[in-house]
């Protein structure tokens, strides 16, 4: 049987390769560009808005409890950041390459800061990881987006 911290670990790595593929895709493939942006930040807010759910599971375990959030404001962040992966979609280009990774960055936050009595050690270590790396992904695509517009906006 494999052990949650190796399959959530595969699992984790493995949801990187879109976001190194989509950003190399997006430099290396300038044929391609627009539809490579358009997938690029369609996986960012749909990994952003799953991350987001993961806070539910937790204010409904917490129930009467009131550490480190109160349910209600761990149901309100989840739908903050929920809401911001959805909506940012619709803003122009040049505001995406800004909102998502800052989402990303200050998700990360959240957990370390508000909800690390939840997470195992392993799993703050692999969180700390995977936005390391999908944070650079985004800031590679938003430089080369913003120094070289191609794409419409």
């Amino acid at each position: 049987m494999i052990a949650v911290a190796r399959l959530a670990t595969a699992i984790g790595l493995a949801g990187l390769v879109p976001f190194i593929f989509g950003a190399l895709a997006i430099i290396l493939w300038p044929v391609a560009e627009a539809l490579c942006v358009k997938l690029f930040y369609i996986y960012s807010a749909g990994v952003l808005a799953f991350m987001a759910g993961v806070y539910w599971p937790i204010a409904l375990q917490l129930e009467q409890r009131c550490f480190p959030l109160s349910p209600i404001w761990t149901l309100v962040i989840s739908q903050l950041f929920f809401l911001t992966a959805g909506l940012a979609l619709l803003l122009p280009l040049t505001a995406q390459t800004v909102v998502y990774p800052l989402a990303y960055l200050i998700l990360y936050i959240v957990d370390v800061r508000w909800m690390r009595l939840y997470w195992p050690g392993w799993y703050r270590r692999l969180r700390m990881v995977l936005t390391l790396v999908a944070c650079l992904c985004q800031i590679l695509a938003a430089v080369w987006l913003l120094a070289a517009p191609t794409v419409s906006a």
